[in-house]
C-alpha cells in the first residue's frame, strides 16, 4: 500500500486503499516503462511531502504538470531553478510585481518556499505523458485530488484560503466547506485568459489580508526574498 508523506497518509488511508487508485498507480508504473511521463516517480507527491495537512493555509490548484522537459517537479505552476518560466508563472510574476511594486521579478521560477510556507500547490492531475497535455486527464488523478482538497477543508483546524483560478478549478468549490474556509476565484493566470480577470484581481494580496485577518502569518510571494 502506498504511504503519503506526514499527515495526508491517515487523511487518504481510505482511498488509496481502494481499488480505483491501487489500478491508478499501477497503470502510471506501466507506462513509465514504455513512454516518458512527468514529473519523475520522485516527485509525483512532492506538494504533500512539502505542505503537510496540518500547515496549510493557502490551496492554489493548477490542472496537470507541463508536459516539456526538465519542467514538471510535483508543484502546481513551478519549475525547477534555471529553467525559464512557462507564461502562466510570468503573468503570476507579473500580477505579484504589481500587487506590490516589485521593481524586479524572479528568474527563480521554484516555488517550494510557497509550499514550505503553508501553500498547497495541487495539480488537479498529478502526471503526465511527456510533450501531451491533459494524457493523464480522468485516469484516476481527479478522484484522488478531490479527496485532497476534501481533508484539507474538513481537517484544517484554521481558516484556509483556496485560490481558484479558471472554470475548472472553480467548479470544485463543491468540495470546500465556505461556512469555514475562504474561496477567491479570478480568470487563469494562462496568456488566454489573463487579461480577462487575473491581472488587476489582487488575489495574493486578498489571500494575505485574509490570512491576517484569521491570526495567521501572511505568504512572502517573492521567492527571491524568502530565506
Amino acid at each position: 500500500m502506498l504511504t503519503l508523506p506526514g499527515s495526508w497518509n491517515e487523511a487518504l488511508a481510505a482511498h488509496t486503499a481502494g481499488a480505483g487508485f491501487r489500478n491508478l498507480c499501477a497503470r502510471i508504473a506501466c507506462e513509465r516503462q514504455t513512454q516518458q511521463v512527468f514529473p519523475p516517480a520522485g516527485d509525483v507527491f512532492r506538494a504533500l511531502e512539502l505542505t503537510d495537512l496540518a500547515q496549510v493555509k493557502v490551496v492554489i490548484l493548477g490542472q496537470d504538470p507541463y508536459h516539456d522537459e526538465n519542467q514538471a517537479h510535483g508543484l502546481a505552476f513551478s519549475v525547477p531553478d534555471g529553467v525559464k518560466l512557462p507564461p502562466s508563472l510570468r503573468n503570476i510574476y507579473k500580477e505579484l510585481a504589481d500587487e506590490y511594486g516589485w521593481v524586479f521579478m524572479p528568474e527563480n521560477g521554484d516555488l517550494s518556499s510557497w509550499a514550505r510556507q503553508g501553500v498547497l500547490l495541487l495539480n488537479t492531475v498529478l502526471t503526465v505523458r511527456a510533450h501531451q497535455a491533459n494524457s493523464h486527464a480522468k485516469m484516476g488523478w481527479e478522484e484522488f485530488t478531490d479527496e485532497v482538497i476534501r481533508a484539507v477543508s474538513l481537517n484544517s483546524t484554521q481558516p484556509v484560503v483556496f485560490i481558484l483560478w479558471g472554470n475548472p478549478a472553480q467548479k470544485k468549490r463543491k468540495l470546500i466547506d465556505v461556512k469555514r474556509h475562504h474561496v477567491l476565484c479570478c480568470a487563469h493566470p494562462s496568456p488566454l485568459s489573463a487579461y480577462r480577470g487575473f491581472f488587476g484581481s489582487n488575489i495574493f494580496r486578498r489571500t494575505n489580508e485574509l490570512l491576517v485577518q484569521s491570526d495567521r502569518s501572511p505568504i512572502e510571494w517573492n521567492v527571491d526574498r524568502f530565506n
